[in-house]
Formats: structure tokens, sequence, C-alpha cells
């Protein structure tokens, strides 16, 4: 067994209820009482934990209760070689908790002689030049405001180097095509939540290992970009909480409401932001004023919710009159699809602009359940210029998506699409709306494909928005694990007009596609008419049929 002090006295507020814990802090503490404490090839470097703690309250600030419990696992080191246990945190809570002076005081420890690495240099990392600054500058004031970290210290505008170790901080643009991995001891991650890949984790962690006792920390608040790194990185670290990824050294400290309703009781909020715990520090009492003036707000601008409730709660909420679906629902999603062969369907065909995205897909009704399998065929001169953030090129490994490099969409594509799947499934009729299908019409008849048209999409929309509603709310769809799926329903904003009745639209015209969506809202036109029955034997005889 070990433990440290810092630790046992968390552990001891939230047991005697003078500090309320989220249910992720909960699970983190009985994870690291399963896992963690009672190894006995690890220890807790006293020394290093001291000295960073002393060096703090000197130079920086004393460190909050939160900051405390944090710190021995920073320090955490295997007895055979000395090598750290966690190399890699992930620190999320509501914006104002201190996040960033926190990683300030670590940056400046770090390259200090107390930690005592040579060249053991730390960057962090943000998607704006102005937020990488932030943690920079606030070292850099403390130095160019203390005579005696002036003679320790060389810091100009591009940098802040260690004399004696010659350890440098800095400050980098998550450009993850123009920067290369350097020979970082440490980096720190800011505005995570606005990264839609690892790519640029993946470039600025690129030489890490070349210094001894490499470190990367992930920080930041939610944010409205779903299934990105924020996203991933969160189901990595409940994985480690639940027990299922015990060999996953990554160390989550996750604070959030765990219910929307709680931003209703103040007493809560330092569930998503430790800061507000009791006793409040002069700077908690002054974030606390503004919070509350903030939340007040909000009852005559009931439209700055969403904002308030993702960015100082930690706990993303959209308007649900404006989503198709929440995102809970839509990952709900992402569920094995069962076995399709020779079941009937009602096809689906979005063919909105021959310049960019085009998508196909096939409906299934399992008892209450709907199946939508799908795939989308995107044009390569259109994805060049666009660039867009999702990882597209990731989804077409992944065989969720075709890219052509031709002048437009050839519609062969969508008619080979479908021709191929009727040889495996009871593809009854495919329903597309009315919108160039003068293309398709030779097309379908020349396969023997029947089709139907919808006239009026916005129309369909109205009438089916209620059912799609429900089908999401009580999870009765299936779409397999597609995040391409995901993203087209994501990507929809539902508009009600002036006479209630409603209508999908895209969040943004050019960047946030929807094909995927608008061809499964046409196959559910007809949804009422696939027979629940298997068509092998019917199948059998077409495919013997010479035409």
């Amino acid at each position: 067994m070990i433990s440290h002090v810092y630790i046992e006295e968390y552990i001891s507020e939230y047991e005697c209820g003078n500090i309320v814990l989220n249910k992720e802090r909960i699970m983190l503490l009985d994870y690291l009482d399963k896992y963690i404490l009672n190894r006995d090839d690890i220890y807790f470097d006293e020394t290093m934990i001291d000295d960073y703690v002393a060096f703090t309250t000197k130079y920086f600030f004393p460190l909050a209760k939160w900051e405390k419990f944090i710190t021995p696992f920073i320090f955490l080191r295997f007895k055979e070689d000395d090598s750290l246990f966690y190399e890699e945190f992930f620190i999320t809570l509501g914006r104002g908790g201190g996040k960033n002076g926190f990683m300030s005081s670590l940056a400046a420890f770090f390259t200090s002689n107390k930690h005592g690495i040579k060249k053991y240099d730390v960057s962090i990392v943000a998607n704006s030049e102005e937020q990488a600054k932030v943690s920079f500058e606030e070292f850099f004031d403390i130095v160019d405001g203390n005579a005696i970290l002036q003679k320790a210290y060389n810091h100009r505008k591009s940098g802040i180097t260690n004399n004696k170790t010659r350890s440098t901080f800095m400050f980098k643009t998550s450009n993850a095509k123009t920067k290369d991995g350097g020979r970082e001891g440490c980096i720190m991650y800011d505005e995570i939540h606005e990264m839609e890949g690892r790519e640029v984790v993946d470039v600025f962690s690129g030489g890490l290992g070349k210094i001894f006792n490499p470190r990367e920390f992930f920080i930041g608040t939610n944010g409205f970009v779903r299934e990105g790194f924020y996203d991933k990185l969160m189901e990595r670290c409940m994985a480690v909480l639940r027990g299922e990824s015990t060999d996953d050294r990554i160390f989550p400290f996750i604070c959030k409401l765990d219910i929307a309703k709680e931003v209703d009781d103040e007493s809560l909020w330092q569930k998503a932001n430790p800061t507000f715990e009791l006793p409040l520090s002069k700077y908690a009492k002054q974030l606390l004023k503004k919070v509350r003036t903030q939340y007040k707000a909000l009852e005559n601008n009931p439209g700055g919710r969403s904002a308030f409730m993702t960015k100082r709660m930690n706990l993303p909420e959209v308007d649900s009159d404006k989503v198709v679906a929440s995102w809970e629902d839509i990952m709900a999603t992402n569920r094995e699809m069962p076995n399709l062969k020779n079941k009937a369907c009602i096809g689906g065909l979005d063919y909105g602009s021959i310049k960019d995205f085009a998508a196909v897909g096939l409906l299934f009704r399992d008892g209450d359940n709907y199946i939508w399998k799908t795939h989308s065929f995107a044009r390569k001169g259109y994805l060049d210029v666009a660039k867009l953030k999702p990882p597209i090129h990731e989804w077409e490994k992944q065989g969720l998506l075709t890219i052509v490099d031709e002048p437009s969409i050839n519609p062969k594509h969508i008619i080979n699409w479908f021709v191929e799947m009727r040889e495996i499934y009871g593809l009854q009729k495919i329903i597309a709306d009315n919108f160039r299908m003068d293309l398709f019409r030779p097309l379908f008849e020349a396969e023997g494909l029947e089709y139907e048209v919808v006239r009026n999409p916005r129309a369909a929309h109205s009438l089916l928005a209620p059912r799609i509603e429900d089908m999401f709310s009580y999870q009765n769809i299936i779409f397999g694990d597609n995040p391409l799926m995901r993203w087209y329903t994501n990507n929809i904003a539902v508009h009600t007009k002036k006479d209630g009745n409603k209508e999908f639209l895209k969040k943004d015209e050019h960047r946030r596609k929807t094909d995927g969506f608008q061809a499964f809202v046409h196959a559910l036109w007809r949804a009422d008419e696939i027979i629940d029955i298997d068509v092998s034997g019917f199948l059998d005889v077409f495919n013997d049929l010479d035409f």
C-alpha cells in the first residue's frame, strides 16, 4: 500500500462532506483504491512533491485542495528505474477553475533547478496564440516581478529559459501541418475541446521520450465539437475509471455536473469547478460572484444557457427544440447491427450537390428498431479546397465513404451501389427527392430499380419530425459504429416554422454536411412499407433471371 497526506486529506474532505464530488471523481477515488494505491512496485517522490509545493507557494500561489490531490500522482514513480508511472494527465473542469495557473506553476517547476533535468523543455500548445500565451505570460509576469527569478531565468517573449538547466518554457499554436515535434520533456495541450482529431497531438508528441520523465497534460473545458479529440479522450478515461483499461496509465481528473438540473443548486457548482470548494479563496469569491450573475441573467436570456452549461458547468447542453436529437441519443445509435442478409429494406438517396457529397442507404426494420446501413461518396477536389475538420480520409479507410477524383460525382456510383446491395438484401424501392432526378430516372429504369420521388421534401420533414424525434429519444435507431453518420446527424438544425411545422436544415451551409441524414429521412418516408420477412427465396429467383 502507498499513500500521501495530500491524497488522504482530499479523500477525508469528501468522506466528511466538506467537499462535493461528481460521479467521475468518485469513480477516480475508487479506481485509485482498487488498482493503484495497493501496488508495491511504485512510490511517491516525497522530495519532489515537497519541492514543487514549496516552489509554487513561494512564487505563484497556495495550491487548492484539488491541485494538491493531483500533485503526488505527477511525481509517482516505479521503484525499479524511477520512471514515471503517469505520463499523461487529463484535467477538465469549468471555466475559471485555475487550470492555466496550475499549468504555469508546473511548467516553471519542470524547467527549474529543483526539478533538475537538463534541457527539460516545456511547450504549451493551443488553437490560438492568444490562448497558448495565457500560461506562458503568467509565468513571464511572475519572473518579471521577482528579482530572484530574474537571476534564475532569461525571460523573453519567445521563451523563458532557466540559466542552470537550460530548460525552456515556450508556447506554440496547434498548426499540425507546419510544426514538428521537438525534444520537449513536457507538452501541455490547452483548448483540447477545439481539436477535431489527434493530428496535433501526434505531431507535437513525436519528440517525447528523448528526455527523461516525459509528460503530457491535456487540459480544457468541454465545448461544442462532438466526436473530436475531447470526446475520444473522455471515452478513454471513462474506460479507465470503470476498470476496463487498467493498463492504460492516464490520470483522469474530470469535474462536471452530473445532471443538468443541478445547475439550480449553487452548492453543487463545485462538482464542475473545484475552486468553489469551501473555504472560498479571495479569487473564488470573485469568480463565484461573476458566475452567479451570469446564471441569474439566464432568466432574461435563456438563449445563453447552452454556453453557460458548457463553459461554466462543463456539461454541454443544447436547445432540444433546435436539434434533431441529443448527443447521448445520437451516440446510442452505435449498436451492433443484426444480421440483415436477405432482409427487406427501403433505399434512400440524397444527391443534393454533385460537386461535394452524395449519400445512399438502406433502411431495415427489426421490431421497434430502425436499422440504417449507409455509404457516402465525396469528391476529392471539394475536399482539397474545403479542408473539412472531421477525419474524412480516416472514415474512407473504415469503408464508410468513397472519395472520387472526378469533376462531379458520377451518378453511376449511386446506381452501382444499389445494384450491389440488391444482390444481398431485399431492396423494395429507392426514395429520393425530385432534385436532379432527371439524371437518375433512366439509370434506375435501365437496372430495373424501382424508385419513388418525394416531391415536397420540406412537407415530408414536417410529417416525419415527430416520428424521428421519438425514434431517437426511445433509442430505436441503429447506425452501427458509424462516426460519419453521427456527424451528419449532429449537423442537422431543426427549424420550426411559423405554422409550427419543422424542417431539417444544415447548421452550416458549407462545412456541416447532412447528406446521410437526408437520405435516411427519404427512406423513412416509406418505412411502413418495409415487409419484415426473409426474402432469400425471392432473391434466388430474381438472381437467376436473365435480363
